[in-house]
């Protein structure tokens, strides 16, 4: 029995002494963790360093798993210059009449002044003369002007205000002409479209004149085809091809440099194809000096007679260039045979005395005006109101 118990305690003493050994190696098997190092320094960024996240990310603060696209940009599609409804041309002028009155007063009110004096001696009579000349009637018209109404002051006897206009009004009419065709000549020829050229010098307006009477005969209801002939300036194309976008109107142009009286002969051929009602060719503005310049426009004109007949051929002309104006149309009647003329600045200008001078002098009645700088101002010249608006109400 006491052997008995003495295995049990040393078994005992055995698996004890067994536990504490394993807990020592355990123990010492173990590595210590060392200490986690102390967070990075975090230094405040100034506002103005500050930078924005490139486009299509997002910033870590907004703690973000994906990254998001830039928005798509719209794509550009060209829209169109809306088509504009321009007005009739009857009527223009009675609209302009107020422009006219401003800047002819010298010419309308001046003449009223003095021949309404209680005394018309031959110093008066002068200086109406000299009044007449400065406004650009011309030294004939004006002596023929003169001499009529001294004959008919003296067979009236008394000169009320209303008889004194009424002389000088009949006179201004006589001389700038009532019964003269202004008549603008653009009715169609059966399947073939009227055709205007355009001739003048640079620098009067050639090119929107162009403009303005493709304008103002879209508003008449014609259907109009324009020939960019001015093929040494890119400029000029370009404004004629703005003018056309505006109202609809097709623009035939070359390039630059090209054979103008192609760009005319090709313009007409459109024309026709599309049946339209007027074909109007701007021709480069040539210095009526320039020989070989002026021949080429005798030139375009053949060549658009190879296609269809030329209708009208209008020169532009500068009212405030007075006199010279007057020696560059004398020069281009001389190269083509001119049927009409657009005298635009009319309402910037106290010489609107060459309208009877530049009439007298071509035997070629003026048809169309410029009274201002806007899109509707030219209007078909009517020589009453014209008269009118000189001598005011």
């Amino acid at each position: 029995m006491e052997s008995y118990l003495g295995l049990i305690v040393i078994i005992a003493v055995a698996v004890l002494l067994a536990a504490g050994g394993m807990f020592l190696l355990v123990r010492q098997g173990r590595k210590a963790v060392p200490p986690p190092p102390p967070p990075p320094e975090v230094r405040p960024v100034p506002e103005a360093e500050r930078e924005a996240p490139p486009s299509g990310t997002v910033r870590e603060d907004e703690a973000a798993t994906t990254t998001v696209p830039p928005p798509a940009r719209p794509i550009e599609v060209p829209v169109a210059p809306e088509i504009e409804v321009p007005p009739p041309s009857a009527g223009r002028m009675v609209r302009l009449r107020a422009r006219l009155a401003r800047s002819q007063t010298t010419l309308g009110k001046g003449l009223l002044e003095l021949l309404s004096r209680d005394r018309l001696d031959d110093d008066v009579w002068d200086e109406i003369e000299e009044t007449l000349i400065g406004a650009d009637v011309g030294v004939a018209p004006t002596q023929v002007m003169v001499e009529e109404l001294r004959t008919r002051v003296k067979v009236l006897g008394s000169r009320s205000p209303g008889e004194v206009r009424g002389l000088l009004r009949e006179q201004l009419l006589n001389q700038i002409g009532t019964d003269t065709d202004r008549t603008l000549h653009v009715a169609k020829h059966g399947e073939r479209p009227a055709v205007v050229l355009v001739v003048g010098v640079n620098g009067t307006g050639k090119t929107t004149t162009t403009g303005k009477l493709a304008r103002s005969l879209v508003g008449d209801g014609k259907h109009v085809v324009l020939g960019a002939a001015d093929t040494f300036r890119a400029a000029a194309a370009d404004q004629l091809q703005t003018w056309g976008d505006r109202v609809g109107a097709e623009v035939v142009r070359g390039p630059e440099g090209g054979d103008p009286a192609s760009v005319a002969f090709d313009a007409v051929a459109k024309g026709m194809d599309v049946k339209a009602d007027v074909v109007i060719v701007d021709t480069a503005g040539r210095l009526h000096t320039k020989t070989g310049l002026m021949d080429e426009l005798g030139k375009v004109k053949r060549v658009i007679e190879k296609k269809a007949t030329v209708d009208e051929v209008l020169l532009v002309l500068d009212a405030t260039t007075g006199q010279n104006g007057m020696r560059q149309a004398q020069v281009f009647a001389e190269v083509v045979n001119i049927t009409g003329i657009a005298l635009t600045k009319l309402d910037g200008t106290a010489k609107g005395g060459i309208v009877i001078s530049v009439q007298r002098e071509l035997g070629v009645p003026v048809k169309l005006v410029g009274l201002g700088e806007g899109p509707d101002d030219l209007a078909p010249f009517d020589p009453e109101v014209f008269v009118d608006a000189l001598l005011g109400d």
